[in-house]
């Protein structure tokens, strides 16, 4: 029998007085929670919930202040790790499988090293147990622009990865998170982490992206080396794993997931 992904259901829940938002891609399957980096948003998680149905149900919030999600009074660590929860929570879900680009592969392996009954594995994609990345070139960006065109030409080189980002709005056209916003999180991120990464021991992926400037092959070596149960995938892209190479890296979290099918975990 063919199954059909239903388009996604938006929830949105009430935290603090400010809206969290996520899409759940519903179906019978496990479910899987997905974290995206900086700059995005849940749906950029679609094609990868396309890909991996009916056998897993995938959930992608909009973390805190990105996407149809409002900010927050601040972008610290806990802060994301507790959003995490309130989906787990709502939803009724324990223990998931916990997967995070960038940004969302620090909350990931924290969320772990920190509600380990809540995660049963772990797949990390491109970022370190050491983070030093610095986004405050994106200040520059143009906050509102009169329509599509001129915020596209306004943010240069970098709106072929802001696509999904562009909005709107009453006063024009933006994006859906505030630089400033995004240079405060990236600030309160930096840091050795390592202490987070070797915490636990359940299966974890870690897919790094062969021409990343924020992964090394080294880094990317050492965290495989130093924690147990842990596999590591190299595809021919640069950081953005899942959008370069969206096949490649579909195929190697099947993969893994398939093996924790056959082990019964997570």
């Amino acid at each position: 029998m063919t199954f059909t992904v239903p388009e996604a259901t938006r929830v949105d829940l009430g935290l603090d007085g400010r809206r969290l938002s996520f899409l759940d891609f519903g179906g019978p399957g496990r479910p899987l929670l997905a974290l995206h980096g900086h700059f995005s948003e849940g749906r950029t998680f679609a094609r990868l919930a396309r890909e991996l149905a009916p056998g897993w149900r995938v959930i992608a919030p909009d973390q805190r202040g990105h996407g149809e999600s409002e900010r927050p009074a601040d972008y610290g660590r806990r802060g994301y790790l507790a959003d995490a929860v309130a989906v787990l929570d709502h939803l009724g879900l324990g223990p998931v499988v916990v997967l995070g680009h960038s940004l969302g592969g620090v909350n990931a392996y924290q969320l772990v090293a920190h509600h380990p009954d809540r995660v049963g594995a772990l797949i990390v994609e491109d970022m370190g147990a050491v983070v030093a990345d610095d986004l405050s070139f994106c200040l520059s960006w143009p906050h509102r622009a009169p329509d599509r065109e001129a915020l596209v030409t306004g943010l240069g080189a970098s709106a072929r990865y802001l696509g999904d980002a562009i909005r709107a709005y009453d006063d024009g056209w933006g994006l859906a998170f505030r630089p400033e916003d995004m240079v405060a999180s990236q600030r309160l991120l930096t840091g050795d982490h390592w202490d987070d990464w070797l915490a636990t021991e359940c299966p974890a992926l870690l897919v790094h992206g062969v021409r990343s400037d924020t992964l090394s092959a080294g880094h990317a070596q050492a965290m495989t080396d130093r924690r147990p149960h842990t596999r590591l995938v190299h595809l021919p892209t640069g950081h953005t794993v899942h959008e370069t190479d969206p096949e490649g890296f579909a195929a190697a979290v099947r993969a893994f997931l398939g093996d924790l099918s056959s082990l019964g975990d997570p």
